[in-house]
């Protein structure tokens, strides 16, 4: 998928100005809505728990008929509990669910309920492309959110203390550990925790030097088994040089703890981190305001390829729920009601729906970090991650991989060696 998919809704605001007021009120396909109560789950961080309660107050208001029950929590630890929830049929009624949850739970079509059999859900604010993201086997399963990328985003306060200006170059990053250590502290972290985050930085560095994509968007592993030791020598060499800390100091200082819930990170001794644009409010708002700020992405000779997009999240309605058209008008207000996405903002990074988007862009909200980011991935020559690579298993390897790396347990050549086999072997038998 192109670069041109982030800046879709952007490009069609003006047409559907006249718009703007429409999606206020809910139309059901028959007029009316049963009394009900729906369960709505989704992952995030406070900013994000915050604005979709508020979000739900609303609904609950405008509606009291269809009462809307939240179940949210952190990351870690989420992706386990939807899988066992679907598996024995207990699932919300809608759910925020992962780009790589329509490959698990999904891979006929049939594990979601199809969202065009629900005209309830108007889809007319959304590119075709966007769409495209949510289909599985023919179906409609589920519709993005947004579409978003990681960026670098810095502390700086600390950098202008240390006197250093961000990195632009992957030379830059390495050459700041050492200033950074004499304060004994960091340019940046990784979050091995964090869905990959470590591994990802990693894969951008051996994508933007090779040109070969990591995963293709059909699971075929693009990498050699020498370009998986180079995204670890990468990694080894962040750590040896003071860019980022080893495990073992991370798991020290911060236990089990979310780089953003940190005092290492609130503090300022971790000044730099890798997040996605529709993620990175949760560390804006532990720091003081307007100290959090995107950096550069990261390149050779000005050459910004190998850096990843994908669709934030997605939202999709359980196959099992008893109210389907109630079910869509509670997404349909998420997505396209503009009092609901003035609340919600830009949380889950900038709306791919046309309504929301220009809701945001009238009121004067489509700015900050989530902003930022986007506009500095337009620029740039990126890639659409494969589904494939955000899998639970997969991302299981990348960890192990690292872990036995920044524990010396493994040299990068063993490691390189085991993590080829068990993406190669893992990826042939989901094909089978």
């Amino acid at each position: 998928m192109k670069r041109y998919i982030i800046t879709a809704a952007m490009s069609c605001v003006l047409a559907f100005s006249a718009c703007g007021d429409k999606k206020q009120e809910i139309t059901p396909p028959d007029g009316t809505l049963d009394k009900c109560s729906l369960r709505f789950s989704w992952w995030g961080g406070d900013d994000r728990h915050a604005a979709t309660l508020e979000a739900i107050e609303l609904w609950n208001e405008l509606h009291p008929e269809i009462t809307i029950i939240p179940e949210y929590g952190g990351w870690e630890g989420w992706s386990e509990k939807v899988t066992a929830q679907v598996g024995s049929g207990n699932e919300p009624d809608i759910m925020q669910i992962n780009y790589d949850w329509l490959i698990t739970m999904s891979p006929d079509g049939e594990g979601f309920y199809d969202l065009r059999q629900l005209p309830g859900l108007d889809l007319s604010g959304f590119d075709d492309d966007i769409l495209s993201f949510g289909e599985a086997d023919g179906r409609l399963n589920a519709v993005t959110v947004s579409v978003t990328g990681r960026g670098l985003f810095y502390n700086s306060q600390v950098y202008e203390s240390l006197g250093v200006s961000y990195p632009k170059t992957w030379d830059e990053l390495i050459a700041l550990g050492e200033r950074f250590s004499d304060h004994d502290m960091y340019p940046l972290d990784l979050d091995i925790q964090s869905g990959g985050t470590a591994w990802y930085l990693a894969v951008v560095y051996v994508q933007q030097q090779t040109g070969r994509e990591f995963i293709t968007m059909d699971g075929r592993l693009g990498f050699t088994q020498e370009d998986l030791k180079c995204a670890l020598d990468f990694y080894k060499r962040m750590e040896d040089n003071h860019v980022i800390r080893t495990i073992q100091t991370r798991t020290d200082e911060d236990g089990n703890a979310a780089l953003y819930q940190s005092p290492e990170f609130i503090d300022g001794k971790i000044a730099g981190v890798l997040e996605w644009g529709s993620s990175v409010g949760k560390y804006e708002s532990v720091l003081p305001e307007g100290i959090l700020e995107a950096g550069p992405l990261l390149s050779d000779n000005g050459k910004t390829g190998g850096w990843m997009i994908k669709p934030s999240m997605l939202y999709a309605v359980s196959k099992n729920t008893k109210h389907p058209d109630e079910a869509a008008a509670f997404v349909d207000f998420l997505l396209n009601n503009t009092e609901c996405a003035k609340i919600l903002g830009t949380t889950r990074g900038i709306p791919a729906s046309r309504y929301a988007e220009e809701a945001l862009e009238e009121s004067g909200m489509l700015s900050g970090l989530a902003q930022q980011n986007d506009e500095m991935l337009e620029q740039a020559d990126t890639l659409t991650i494969s589904p494939y690579m955000e899998l639970s298993r997969m991302k299981e390897f990348y960890n192990t991989a690292i872990e036995n790396v920044s524990y010396n347990e493994s040299d990068t050549d063993t490691a390189a060696e085991e993590l080829y086999r068990s993406i190669t072997e893992y990826l042939e038998r989901l094909k089978k």
